[in-house]
Protein backbone atom coordinates (compact mmCIF):
# COMPACT_ATOMS: atom_id res chain seq x y z
CA UNK A 1 0.00 0.00 0.00
CA UNK A 2 0.90 3.55 -0.53
CA UNK A 3 -0.68 5.32 2.08
CA UNK A 4 -1.05 4.18 5.60
CA UNK A 5 -4.93 5.21 7.57
CA UNK A 6 -5.10 6.43 11.32
CA UNK A 7 -8.45 6.01 12.23
CA UNK A 8 -10.89 6.13 15.22
CA UNK A 9 -14.35 6.13 15.62
CA UNK A 10 -16.16 9.25 17.13
CA UNK A 11 -12.77 10.98 17.31
CA UNK A 12 -12.76 14.07 19.81
CA UNK A 13 -13.68 16.97 17.36
CA UNK A 14 -10.76 18.81 15.49
CA UNK A 15 -8.50 15.68 16.60
CA UNK A 16 -7.09 14.86 13.15
CA UNK A 17 -7.42 18.17 11.88
CA UNK A 18 -4.49 19.42 14.63
CA UNK A 19 -2.41 16.26 13.47
CA UNK A 20 -2.42 17.43 9.78
CA UNK A 21 -2.05 21.05 10.56
CA UNK A 22 0.78 20.16 13.32
CA UNK A 23 2.71 17.70 10.20
CA UNK A 24 2.08 20.71 7.91
CA UNK A 25 3.60 23.07 9.49
CA UNK A 26 6.66 21.31 10.73
CA UNK A 27 7.29 20.25 7.16
CA UNK A 28 6.80 23.91 5.97
CA UNK A 29 10.46 24.87 6.51
CA UNK A 30 11.46 21.83 4.64
CA UNK A 31 14.70 21.21 7.10
CA UNK A 32 13.60 17.86 8.61
CA UNK A 33 11.61 14.79 6.37
CA UNK A 34 8.15 14.81 8.02
CA UNK A 35 5.18 12.27 7.48
CA UNK A 36 3.57 13.35 4.46
CA UNK A 37 -0.44 14.27 4.84
CA UNK A 38 -2.76 13.07 2.31
CA UNK A 39 -6.34 14.11 3.19
CA UNK A 40 -7.91 13.76 6.98
CA UNK A 41 -11.98 13.96 8.25
CA UNK A 42 -13.17 13.63 11.32
CA UNK A 43 -12.30 10.42 12.47
CA UNK A 44 -9.25 9.32 10.33
CA UNK A 45 -6.00 10.49 8.55
CA UNK A 46 -4.74 9.13 5.73
CA UNK A 47 -0.78 9.20 5.62
CA UNK A 48 2.29 9.01 3.25
CA UNK A 49 3.63 5.10 4.39
CA UNK A 50 7.24 5.48 5.52
CA UNK A 51 9.72 2.52 5.04
CA UNK A 52 11.35 2.41 8.49
CA UNK A 53 15.10 1.60 8.68
CA UNK A 54 17.71 0.61 11.78
CA UNK A 55 18.68 4.01 12.87
CA UNK A 56 22.61 4.07 13.12
CA UNK A 57 24.75 6.88 14.53
CA UNK A 58 25.32 9.54 11.08
CA UNK A 59 21.68 9.07 10.62
CA UNK A 60 20.98 9.95 14.59
CA UNK A 61 24.09 13.31 13.86
CA UNK A 62 21.94 14.29 10.75
CA UNK A 63 18.64 14.47 12.58
CA UNK A 64 19.65 16.27 15.17
CA UNK A 65 20.82 19.26 13.27
CA UNK A 66 17.68 19.01 11.07
CA UNK A 67 16.11 19.25 14.55
CA UNK A 68 18.17 22.67 15.26
CA UNK A 69 17.26 24.10 11.59
CA UNK A 70 13.35 23.42 12.53
CA UNK A 71 13.56 25.61 15.95
CA UNK A 72 15.31 28.19 14.46
CA UNK A 73 12.41 28.34 11.82
CA UNK A 74 10.37 29.75 14.37
CA UNK A 75 6.91 30.34 15.56
CA UNK A 76 4.58 33.14 15.92
CA UNK A 77 4.16 33.07 19.82
CA UNK A 78 4.86 30.42 22.67
CA UNK A 79 1.73 28.49 23.05
CA UNK A 80 0.36 29.26 19.74
CA UNK A 81 -0.45 26.17 17.54
CA UNK A 82 -1.31 25.53 13.76
CA UNK A 83 -4.67 24.79 14.72
CA UNK A 84 -7.24 25.22 17.37
CA UNK A 85 -8.46 22.95 19.53
CA UNK A 86 -4.87 21.52 20.07
CA UNK A 87 -4.39 18.15 21.44
CA UNK A 88 -1.92 15.77 23.72
CA UNK A 89 -1.21 12.48 24.68
CA UNK A 90 -2.43 8.86 22.77
CA UNK A 91 -5.05 8.22 19.66
CA UNK A 92 -7.29 6.40 22.74
CA UNK A 93 -7.23 9.18 24.91
CA UNK A 94 -5.90 12.34 24.24
CA UNK A 95 -7.06 15.51 25.89
CA UNK A 96 -7.06 19.06 24.93
CA UNK A 97 -4.62 21.87 25.93
CA UNK A 98 -4.79 25.24 25.36
CA UNK A 99 -3.68 27.62 22.86
CA UNK A 100 -2.61 30.93 23.48
CA UNK A 101 -0.13 34.01 22.20
CA UNK A 102 1.92 34.50 25.29
CA UNK A 103 4.71 36.32 25.58
CA UNK A 104 7.35 34.73 27.64
CA UNK A 105 8.07 30.82 27.67
CA UNK A 106 7.51 30.93 31.65
CA UNK A 107 3.35 32.35 31.20
CA UNK A 108 2.91 29.33 28.77
CA UNK A 109 4.85 26.61 30.37
CA UNK A 110 2.93 27.51 33.80
CA UNK A 111 -0.07 29.29 32.70
CA UNK A 112 -1.42 27.10 30.13
CA UNK A 113 0.53 23.81 30.92
CA UNK A 114 1.81 22.59 34.09
CA UNK A 115 -0.83 24.42 36.57
CA UNK A 116 -3.69 23.00 35.03
CA UNK A 117 -2.22 19.16 34.96
CA UNK A 118 -1.36 19.64 38.61
CA UNK A 119 -4.71 20.58 39.62
CA UNK A 120 -6.24 17.77 37.22
CA UNK A 121 -4.19 14.84 39.57
CA UNK A 122 -4.47 16.37 43.05
CA UNK A 123 -6.78 13.58 44.34
CA UNK A 124 -4.21 11.37 43.14
CA UNK A 125 -1.46 13.07 45.67
CA UNK A 126 -0.82 13.78 49.12
CA UNK A 127 -0.23 16.79 50.67
CA UNK A 128 3.57 16.85 50.63
CA UNK A 129 3.15 15.82 46.86
CA UNK A 130 1.06 18.19 46.00
CA UNK A 131 3.30 20.49 47.84
CA UNK A 132 6.37 19.23 46.11
CA UNK A 133 4.78 19.48 42.48
CA UNK A 134 3.49 23.28 43.81
CA UNK A 135 6.88 24.61 44.61
CA UNK A 136 8.46 22.97 41.73
CA UNK A 137 6.15 24.97 39.69
CA UNK A 138 7.17 28.21 41.50
CA UNK A 139 10.54 27.85 41.21
CA UNK A 140 9.21 27.66 37.06
CA UNK A 141 7.31 30.83 37.79
CA UNK A 142 10.32 32.78 38.85
CA UNK A 143 11.42 32.80 34.78
CA UNK A 144 14.72 31.39 35.96
CA UNK A 145 13.98 29.20 32.94
CA UNK A 146 13.18 31.61 30.38
CA UNK A 147 16.61 31.02 28.82
CA UNK A 148 18.67 27.42 28.78
CA UNK A 149 21.27 26.76 31.77
CA UNK A 150 19.93 30.63 33.11
CA UNK A 151 21.44 32.15 29.93
CA UNK A 152 19.72 34.92 28.13
CA UNK A 153 16.18 34.80 27.50
CA UNK A 154 14.68 32.40 23.98
CA UNK A 155 12.33 32.96 20.95
CA UNK A 156 9.62 30.85 20.22
CA UNK A 157 10.96 27.59 18.31
CA UNK A 158 9.00 25.79 16.15
CA UNK A 159 8.49 22.69 17.98
CA UNK A 160 6.98 18.87 17.32
CA UNK A 161 5.84 18.69 20.48
CA UNK A 162 5.45 14.82 21.82
CA UNK A 163 9.18 14.16 20.98
CA UNK A 164 9.60 10.85 22.59
CA UNK A 165 11.49 7.99 20.38
CA UNK A 166 8.05 6.45 19.50
CA UNK A 167 7.39 9.52 17.33
CA UNK A 168 10.42 8.72 15.44
CA UNK A 169 10.72 7.22 12.06
CA UNK A 170 13.75 5.67 11.12
CA UNK A 171 14.70 5.43 7.46
CA UNK A 172 17.20 4.88 5.05
CA UNK A 173 16.71 8.49 4.29
CA UNK A 174 17.15 9.19 8.04
CA UNK A 175 14.63 10.09 10.94
CA UNK A 176 11.04 11.33 9.59
CA UNK A 177 8.26 13.03 12.74
CA UNK A 178 4.97 11.97 13.09
CA UNK A 179 2.54 11.91 15.89
CA UNK A 180 3.32 15.63 16.77
CA UNK A 181 1.35 18.30 19.27
CA UNK A 182 3.05 21.03 17.24
CA UNK A 183 2.98 24.84 18.71
CA UNK A 184 5.37 27.65 19.40
CA UNK A 185 7.38 26.62 22.23
CA UNK A 186 11.32 26.34 24.02
CA UNK A 187 13.54 24.30 21.77
CA UNK A 188 14.46 21.81 25.10
CA UNK A 189 10.92 20.45 24.86
CA UNK A 190 11.72 18.69 22.23
CA UNK A 191 15.47 17.64 23.69
CA UNK A 192 13.68 17.01 26.96
CA UNK A 193 11.47 14.53 25.55
CA UNK A 194 13.99 12.63 23.50
CA UNK A 195 16.06 11.98 26.47
CA UNK A 196 12.71 11.55 28.54
CA UNK A 197 12.14 7.74 27.83
CA UNK A 198 15.32 6.86 25.85
CA UNK A 199 16.00 7.39 22.21
CA UNK A 200 18.78 5.45 20.27
CA UNK A 201 21.88 7.36 19.42
CA UNK A 202 21.15 10.41 21.68
CA UNK A 203 24.30 11.31 22.28
CA UNK A 204 25.17 11.66 18.46
CA UNK A 205 21.55 13.43 18.03
CA UNK A 206 22.60 16.06 20.79
CA UNK A 207 26.18 16.51 19.00
CA UNK A 208 24.27 17.08 15.82
CA UNK A 209 22.34 19.23 17.51
CA UNK A 210 25.05 21.53 19.14
CA UNK A 211 27.12 21.71 15.69
CA UNK A 212 24.16 23.86 14.66
CA UNK A 213 23.37 25.86 17.69
CA UNK A 214 25.63 25.65 20.16
CA UNK A 215 24.60 25.11 23.80
CA UNK A 216 25.74 26.74 27.18
CA UNK A 217 27.64 24.36 29.97
CA UNK A 218 25.13 22.81 32.00
CA UNK A 219 22.25 22.80 30.02
CA UNK A 220 21.01 19.49 30.13
CA UNK A 221 20.32 20.33 33.95
CA UNK A 222 17.21 22.16 32.62
CA UNK A 223 15.56 19.32 30.77
CA UNK A 224 13.74 18.20 33.71
CA UNK A 225 11.41 21.58 33.54
CA UNK A 226 10.93 20.73 30.14
CA UNK A 227 9.55 17.00 30.39
CA UNK A 228 7.26 18.37 33.55
CA UNK A 229 4.58 18.86 31.81
CA UNK A 230 4.72 15.45 30.32
CA UNK A 231 5.21 13.44 33.15
CA UNK A 232 2.03 15.14 34.88
CA UNK A 233 0.20 14.14 31.84
CA UNK A 234 1.58 10.51 32.07
CA UNK A 235 -0.01 10.84 35.21
CA UNK A 236 -3.21 11.71 34.49
CA UNK A 237 -3.45 9.70 31.78
CA UNK A 238 -1.96 6.37 32.72
CA UNK A 239 -1.85 7.10 36.76
CA UNK A 240 0.73 6.78 39.35
CA UNK A 241 3.16 4.36 38.28
CA UNK A 242 4.25 7.59 36.84
CA UNK A 243 4.12 9.48 40.09
CA UNK A 244 7.85 8.70 41.44
CA UNK A 245 9.59 9.92 38.36
CA UNK A 246 7.40 12.80 38.50
CA UNK A 247 8.53 13.72 42.01
CA UNK A 248 11.85 12.53 40.83
CA UNK A 249 11.45 15.71 38.58
CA UNK A 250 9.65 17.96 40.94
CA UNK A 251 12.92 17.75 43.31
CA UNK A 252 15.59 18.56 40.43
CA UNK A 253 13.46 21.94 38.61
CA UNK A 254 13.05 22.66 42.65
CA UNK A 255 16.87 22.44 43.63
CA UNK A 256 17.55 23.60 39.52
CA UNK A 257 15.71 26.95 40.30
CA UNK A 258 17.57 27.54 43.74
CA UNK A 259 20.87 27.46 41.91
CA UNK A 260 20.01 29.52 39.15
CA UNK A 261 18.46 31.99 41.76
CA UNK A 262 21.17 31.91 43.68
Amino acid sequence: MADFIKSRRNAPGGFFAAEAAGLRWLAEPDVVPVVGVIEHDANSLRLDRVKEAAPDANSAFAFGRQLAMLHHSGAPSFGWAPAEPAWFGPLESPFEVEVASCKSFTEFWVETRLEALANEIRDQLSSDQQETIATAIKEIASGAFEGIAGVGREKPSRVHGDLWAGNLMWTQDGCTLIDPAAHGGHRLEDLAMLALFGTPYLDEIFAGYEAVHPMPSGWANDLPVHNFFALLAHVKLFGAGFLGQTLSAADEIIDRGRELGA
